[in-house]
């Protein structure tokens, strides 16, 4: 039990680094394929559909309810890493890559809920704090394959994915082992499809809902256009040379203190409270974005991505 947590966030963290393999290594992936200029929004969008159908093939029916969550996650880290892996196949066509995208997005669906899930069948007192180590561990494994990028540098782009697939197993390995179903797991129920509709006549789960909706819009956005924004940033000032993974790794990194810091104090002020303010500040972000985006000061403009990455 008193290991429970870290074992948790860590595996989160190592399986999630598959989330953004594939923007980590856009670059070198056109150059070798020859790929259209707006495949990076294509293959950012299949994971993410690929998330969404998950999500609700799982919610629909309660599989991390009716089966044991620990062996949900094993096998869709399992799963999510293959497809991940399928990327280096060779020969590979576009359409196909969109596809493995689509799969590890699908597969996600069964990690990073699932390991909510596992959590909150642990922690019941001080879940908003647990809850925010863990959405820390998916910003930093979301992060994590950029820093991946710097380490790779002299070495094919698949070893990026071959690392990343291998995290994946090893986080899917340590809950299977180390995290039985938690004590205050409760079993599936049948399925209600007026549960549907009547959640959403509960006004707070709704403000909740959308909300959260309208935030991960952005975010997604946001950090899959933080390379893009560095690289353009670069060609438009010759005398400034970024080093774009290192700092798409930091900025998007950054979240993952910000997340952990928010778990921490909404003890003791209130989760909506500090969701509330979180939402407004990043909508503030957006509003003034083209101003700080088109700056000629590279010093404005990285501590504005920090900022809006926290």
């Amino acid at each position: 039990m008193r290991f429970t947590l870290p074992i948790i966030i860590v595996s989160q963290f190592l399986c999630t680094s598959l989330w953004f393999a594939g923007n980590s290594i856009i670059s070198d992936l056109a150059n070798d394929l020859h790929l259209e200029h707006h495949f990076l929004a294509n293959l950012t969008s299949s994971i993410q559909l690929g998330f969404i159908i998950g999500t609700l093939v799982f919610a629909i029916f309660n599989i991390s309810d009716r089966l044991s969550p620990s062996l949900v996650f094993f096998i869709c880290s399992l799963l999510a890493g293959l497809f991940n892996l399928g990327m280096t196949l060779k020969s590979i066509q576009p359409i196909e890559i969109l596809s493995f995208r689509l799969l590890t997005g699908f597969f996600l669906a069964g990690i990073y809920p699932v390991g909510m899930k596992i959590a909150s069948d642990y922690f019941q007192v001080g879940l908003g704090k647990s809850l925010g180590f863990l959405v820390g561990a998916l910003v930093f494994g979301t992060a994590f394959p950029h820093l991946l990028k710097i380490f790779t540098i002299g070495f094919p782009w698949k070893y990026v994915l071959y690392v990343t697939t291998t995290l994946s197993l090893c986080g899917g390995l340590s809950i299977l082992f180390f995290v039985p179903d938690g004590p205050y797991r409760k079993f599936g129920q049948k399925l209600k499809f007026a549960a549907f509709t009547n959640a959403f006549r509960n006004k707070n789960f709704r403000a909740a809902s959308f909300g959260y909706f309208g935030h991960m819009w952005e975010l997604y956005t946001l950090w899959a256009s933080i390379p893009l924004i560095l690289i353009s940033y670069n060609s438009h000032h010759p005398n400034i040379n970024l080093d774009v993974p290192l700092f798409s790794f930091l900025i998007i990194g950054s979240g993952a203190i910000a997340c952990v810091i928010s778990g921490i104090i909404s003890q003791r002020y209130g989760a909506k409270k500090i969701a509330t303010i979180s939402l407004f500040l990043s909508c503030l972000c957006c509003l003034t974005s083209p101003f700080f985006l088109s700056s000629e000061s590279v010093v404005l403009l990285i501590l504005f991505l920090f900022f809006w990455g926290s």
